[in-house]
């Protein structure tokens, strides 16, 4: 009954996504975000404790009122308009409510508050899913309001959401909370950039969707939570937690890792659209970003005592998880700059 029951789950949450990302109809795409949201609570709550509950809790009342917002939206543009989709003489009034209700679900800033706290009373595959499938309907939703979207509306919320993306996660020494406060850093870049160039958008939420699932997996082979428990990680596994620090530069956007193709492509589009002054202020906020994936590589690899420990005992075991992928996902995660003259086409 279990094996039913997860297999009806994960068909939900895929069945969800797809309607919302098939469907030119508002209505079938709020269904399909409802089918999604229902479908990823049981999965927070897999491990039943007080945080989990109050994690599914947040998700749940935060994405419902996002939820309600943009049906009101769409309900409003067909009372106005006759249609169940958006277009160039809908008001805009209703465009921006839709677009405030997507970018709660995204959790972008002002409405970012949910997010570390989720992704933190939840396991690590959990928060897995809500910081990498669960920003598929919503930004595919986007992608289409794009054209008719408010311009500044997206770049302020972009701004505000790489600023405090980046300023939360300096204190924190939870990874899940980085990782969360990392998210809302990329999905900024995604929504600054959206209003000009939608194909870059979908390059860096690919880029970006393939090096936190890389993380994820690498933090869950050793179970992982803290920064100290990463930096006892090298003793065991130093090649790996190379490998991880290796991803975690490149999710810092350091060349000529792969996490810096999209930053070099919102970059040069935005100064290419006369916006250098944001451009320019995204950049030097990144580097709030840079500074604590750098304060993880230093702890968990320059903070080491000369010699090993000379205990009898192993205090530390084998992991008895596995992941076949892993290895490709690391090198896709690293080494695939030079295919970026794959996504730059001619003007």
């Amino acid at each position: 009954m279990k094996i039913i029951t997860n297999l009806s789950i994960i068909l939900t949450i895929i069945s969800g996504t797809l309607i919302t990302l098939l469907s030119s109809h508002l209505l079938l795409m709020w269904i399909g975000l409802e089918m999604s949201m229902l479908a990823i609570i049981p999965i927070l709550i897999k491990k039943i404790n007080p945080r989990s509950t109050e994690a599914a809790t947040k998700y749940f009342l935060t994405q419902a009122t996002a939820s309600m917002i943009f049906l009101a939206s769409i309900t409003s543009n067909f009372i106005t308009s006759g249609l169940w989709s958006f277009n160039s003489s809908s008001n805009q009034l209703c465009l921006n409510l839709a677009s405030l209700a997507l970018l709660i679900k995204l959790g972008l800033a002002p409405f970012h508050f949910w997010m570390p706290e989720v992704t933190q009373g939840v396991s690590l595959m959990s928060g897995l899913m809500v910081l990498t499938w669960q920003k598929l309907a919503p930004m595919s939703i986007l992608y289409h309001l794009a054209p008719l979207a408010s311009t500044p509306l997206l770049l302020s919320s972009g701004l505000l959401s790489v600023m405090i993306g980046g300023w939360g996660g300096l204190n924190q020494t939870q990874l899940r909370k980085i990782l969360a406060y990392s998210s809302i850093a990329h999905m900024g870049w995604m929504v600054a950039i959206l209003s000009y160039s939608p194909s870059i958008m979908l390059v860096n939420l690919l880029i970006y969707i393939l090096l936190t699932l890389t993380l994820f997996i690498s933090f869950n082979l050793h179970s992982n939570h803290t920064i100290s428990s990463l930096s006892l990680t090298w003793s065991k596994s130093p090649i790996m937690i190379i490998s991880t620090l290796t991803v975690l530069l490149s999710l810092g956007g350091l060349p000529p890792l792969t996490g810096f193709v999209p930053k070099w492509l919102i970059i040069s589009d935005l100064t290419m659209n006369s916006n250098t002054h944001m451009a320019t202020l995204m950049a030097i906020l990144a580097l709030l970003n840079l500074f604590f994936y750098l304060r993880l590589v230093y702890t968990s690899s320059l903070t080491l005592f000369p010699t090993s420990n000379n205990m009898k005992m192993k205090w530390q075991y084998n992991s008895p998880k596995h992941f076949t992928l892993l290895p490709p996902l690391i090198i896709f995660s690293t080494l695939t700059l030079p295919l970026t003259t794959l996504f730059i086409t001619p003007n």
